[in-house]
């Protein structure tokens, strides 16, 4: 796709990006926080995300920085390895072993998660986020910002960390909280939305301002640092780089680091693709993110981080969902966001220590609303109970656990839903009438394994004696020994014991079943001596009806194209208008060999097309012959306005020889007598009366002046119908049907 422009977008960019660096600062904080690490070490990660991975990556909405799903990895892995300075050893061995990943395109991964999970993670994301920030809205803060696991750090969980805050609602920063909610609600359905700055960034303007006019009534409405955004505050530059830390490079290729290295590498690698696959459902131009590109941007970052003390870095869905809903289009709002941070960290702390986190909170909760609206549920619920449940069992997972615990569960329940259905539907039995019979064809699913083998072996016993029976691997990618060695024996002992026709299609060069095709789908002499004009008529009504259900025989027309390079027996002749969206073969669902197609314009019958006729059936025994007419009919329609017109097609067109098929016509248009106005092209119902009778004409007009075909047609050796098909339907409504001796 062609990179967006940065220039057209800019405002809104920076824009989105201040939104997306206020709700990061206290969540990078928060994460550090967590992790047991230096909380600018969480600041350091925000800002090589930022900075530097906005550009690696390919992704034009995505945002990295630390994550909280790795907070848990995190904390353990510092505990075990025993110092922090030994920890950023496998922050940056992990990123080595991401951008291998990337190398080798794991990223392609990406494409096996399931729909209904990452929809699931998108919506629980948001559940969590409405959860989490209840609390702070009403200004009970005991808990980090950044915490989105279940069990928090200090026992309590969401719940109950919930029922506290009904006995620990601050005033002030209630007040402040609810009125940005309020504000950001009402934001894009007033005149409000006209201002031409995010309704985010607006909101925290407003809850600064608004917390420092109430701060100074004093009590219960005067908000503390311990409600606002806490950035830790350097006396200078040189303070903030001592406070960095930095690799223990001795400890680079011990054991314990290189085991740290791959988990953070694994894990961070399975949220990143999930997270950017989520994302890329968000994005309103529905762009497509590169996974193996991702891959290598973030190990990238993580080698980076891992250098100057850092965090873990993986593409963030809580951040990447604040940037989309603040109007983000370009990797530009993710890079100024790291800018942000980057200056923040450097030289104006103070300011933003004056935001209240109940002003945030509303933020986030509106995201979370977004990401988990009814419509959603909606929409999935109406899907199926195929891909609802895994979507609800990964929200469930998710909100009462953790990110990584959630899609775990999420994945293992649609891999077992998908087990399921293979073990309930190794196969399609499919029952085939064609011109040879009845044929019943065994279609194997994608996948044929050894847990298939008892659904295969219950079908295979269940063929009456004398069928003919297709088994058909074409769609299948991979066969298990042991269905081949069923199968095999199926055609070597059990076939020729129950007077079984098999033909065995598509089975790879790789297997030892070879294929064999003892049924060929085509019309011979013997099958056409056999049909009576009633079975033959019988199969273009069935054929028919299957072509307008989209469900057409499965026919391999080379093979049809070689049995029949040597001579043709067809069932039937039809003659057709020439119209376009009239292909006789298709509309009956007949292969090669089986129809003879006669097509003149207005399917009217001219002594040459009486004489095709003639000649299909019989001189090569054709038994049914079909004057095909269709709805809209343009050859009829031509005939209207010239009548209308009182010119004749020479007149109109300059066409020396189109008035044969239109004087024709015209005997049709005079005779329907039904319609007294609006006897024009646009009465689509005059047109189809019109072309229903021309049928009817023709069909007196050949026994009329083919006293062969009518000799035939009295004796009962062949059937004249007529046919109209709806062009809209595909259907053929026969009509007039003409035959002694049967009916």
């Amino acid at each position: 796709m062609k990179e967006t422009g940065y220039k057209d977008y800019l405002w809104k960019d920076l824009t989105a990006g201040v939104v997306v660096f206020l709700v990061a600062l206290p969540l990078c904080l928060g994460i550090a926080l967590a992790s047991n690490a230096p909380l600018i070490s969480g600041l350091v990660a925000g800002i090589v995300g930022g900075l530097l991975v906005s550009w690696l990556s390919g992704s034009h909405t995505s945002v990295s920085g630390p994550a909280a799903g790795l907070t848990a990895i995190v904390f353990a892995q510092i505990t075990k390895l025993g110092s922090y300075e030994t920890f950023l050893c496998a922050v940056v061995l992990a990123g080595v072993f991401q951008v291998f990943l990337g190398w080798i395109k794991a990223g392609s991964l990406a494409a096996f998660f399931p729909s209904s999970v990452i929809k699931g993670l998108l919506a629980a994301i948001g559940i969590i986020l409405i959860l989490k920030q209840i609390p702070h809205l009403f200004g009970h803060d005991p808990d980090w910002m950044g915490d989105m696991s279940f069990i928090q750090d200090d026992g309590k969980n969401t719940f109950s960390e919930i029922l506290a805050t009904t006995f620990d609602i601050h005033p002030g920063a209630t007040a402040v909280g609810l009125l940005s909610l309020i504000l950001l609600v009402v934001w894009d359905k007033t005149l409000l939305k006209k201002i031409p700055v995010p309704a985010p960034l607006a909101v925290v303007v407003f809850g600064t301002l608004l917390s420092k006019l109430i701060s100074p009534m004093g009590g219960l409405m005067s908000i503390s640092a311990s409600h606002l955004v806490q950035v830790p505050v350097s006396d200078s530059l040189g303070a903030v780089m001592d406070s960095l830390a930095f690799p223990n490079y001795k400890a680079l290729l011990s054991a314990n680091v290189l085991v740290a290295a791959l988990t953070i590498a694994v894990v961070a690698t399975l949220e990143t693709l999930l997270n950017l696959e989520a994302v890329d459902k968000l994005d309103s131009k529905q762009r497509v993110s590169p996974p193996n590109r991702e891959l290598m941007a973030q190990g990238a970052g993580n080698m980076v981080s891992g250098l100057l003390g850092g965090l873990p870095i993986t593409s963030v869905i809580i951040r990447s969902s604040v940037n989309i809903a603040s109007g983000g289009q370009t990797r530009l709002s993710c890079f100024f966001h790291g800018v942000f941070l980057c200056l923040t960290v450097l030289f104006v702390p103070s300011v933003l220590n004056q935001i209240p986190l109940s002003c945030l909170a509303a933020i986030l909760m509106v995201t979370g609303f977004k990401l988990a609206n009814p419509q959603l549920f909606r929409r999935m619920w109406k899907e199926g109970v195929l891909q609802f449940t895994p979507f609800l069992i990964t929200i469930i997972a998710i909100v009462l656990t953790d990110l990584l615990i959630g899609i775990v569960v999420g994945m293992v329940i649609s891999i077992c839903f998908i087990l399921n259905s293979n073990l309930k539907r190794p196969l399609r039995k499919i029952h085939e009438k064609h011109v040879g019979g009845e044929v019943l064809r065994i279609q194997l699913s994608n996948q044929v394994s050894f847990l298939n083998r008892a659904s295969l072996l219950r079908t295979l016993n269940e063929i009456p004696n004398g069928s003919q029976v297709v088994i058909d691997a074409r769609d299948s990618d991979y066969v298990d020994p042991d269905i081949l060695d069923l199968l095999s024996d199926f055609e070597q002992q059990t076939a020729p014991a129950h007077d079984l026709k098999l033909s065995l299609i598509g089975f790879k060069d790789r297997y030892k079943l070879e294929d064999k095709e003892h049924y060929i789908d085509v019309s011979t002499r013997d099958i056409q001596e056999k049909a009576t004009p009633q079975q033959i008529l019988n199969l273009l009504r069935e054929g028919n009806e299957r072509f307008a259900r989209g469900e057409k025989l499965s026919r391999d027309l080379i093979k049809q194209r070689d049995a029949t390079s040597q001579g043709q027996f067809p069932l039937a002749t039809v003659l057709a208008c020439m119209d376009s969206r009239v292909p006789t073969e298709l509309v009956f669902d007949l292969g090669i060999g089986d129809l003879f197609s006669v097509r003149v314009a207005g399917n009217i019958a001219f002594n040459k097309s009486i004489g095709s006729l003639e000649f299909g059936c019989a001189v090569a025994g054709a038994k049914v012959l079909v004057v095909l007419g269709h709805t809209k009919c343009g050859a009829v329609k031509a005939t209207i306005d010239l009548v209308d017109q009182g010119k004749t097609a020479l007149q109109a067109t300059g066409c020396e020889n189109l008035d044969s098929v239109t004087e024709v016509i015209t005997c049709s248009v005079n005779a329907e007598t039904e319609t007294s106005k609006d006897r024009c092209s646009q009465n689509e119902a005059f047109v189809d009366r019109v072309a229903r009778l021309n049928v009817l004409q023709t069909m007196e007009q050949i026994t009329q002046n083919s006293p062969t075909l009518k000799k035939l047609v009295d004796q009962g050796e062949i059937l004249l119908v007529g046919g109209i098909y709806d062009v809209s339907t595909g259907l053929v409504e026969f009509l007039g049907e003409h035959a002694h001796g049967e009916s």
